[in-house]
C-alpha cells in the first residue's frame, strides 16, 4: 500500500467518525432526519476505506453496497448483519432524504446511532488489522 493510499484510507476514516458525531448532535437536538442523513454518511466512508484497502472503488453508492457485500460480507470478513445494517441505512438515508410523509422514530434513530458505532469500530479494527 501506498503512502497516499494509506493518507486516504485515514482520511475517510477520520470523516467516518466526524460525521457519526455530526449525527450524534443532531439526534441531541431532535434533528432526526438529519441524524439518518449522518449515519449513513458516516457508515459510507467507513465502507469507502475498507474497500480501499483491496484497491476497490465505485462513483455510485449502489456500486459502494454491492463491493462491500462482495468482498467483505459475502466473504465473512465483516458479519452479514453488519451488510443488512448498512444497505437499510442506504435505504433510510433515500427515504428521509427524498421521501414525503416520512415518520422517524427516536428510538430507531437511537439505535443506529449505537450499531453504526460499532460498525465503524469494526471496520477501524479490519483496516488497521
Amino acid at each position: 500500500m501506498t503512502k497516499e493510499q494509506a493518507d486516504l484510507i485515514r482520511y475517510r476514516l477520520n470523516r467516518a467518525k466526524e460525521t457519526l458525531q455530526e449525527a450524534q448532535i443532531m439526534f441531541d437536538n431532535g434533528y432526526l432526519y438529519g441524524a439518518a442523513n449522518r449515519i449513513y454518511y458516516a457508515c459510507f466512508y467507513a465502507v469507502v476505506a475498507l474497500l480501499l484497502t483491496k484497491n476497490l472503488s465505485s462513483s455510485k453508492h449502489s456500486g459502494i453496497i454491492g463491493l462491500f457485500n462482495k468482498h467483505f460480507v459475502k466473504t465473512e470478513e465483516i458479519p452479514k448483519d453488519f451488510g443488512r445494517f448498512y444497505a437499510r441505512m442506504f435505504d433510510g438515508r433515500l427515504e428521509s432524504d427524498y421521501g414525503e410523509l416520512i415518520d422517524i422514530e427516536t428510538d430507531e434513530i437511537r439505535q443506529d446511532l449505537i450499531t453504526a458505532r460499532t460498525f465503524i469500530d469494526r471496520i477501524s479494527a479490519k483496516i488497521s488489522g
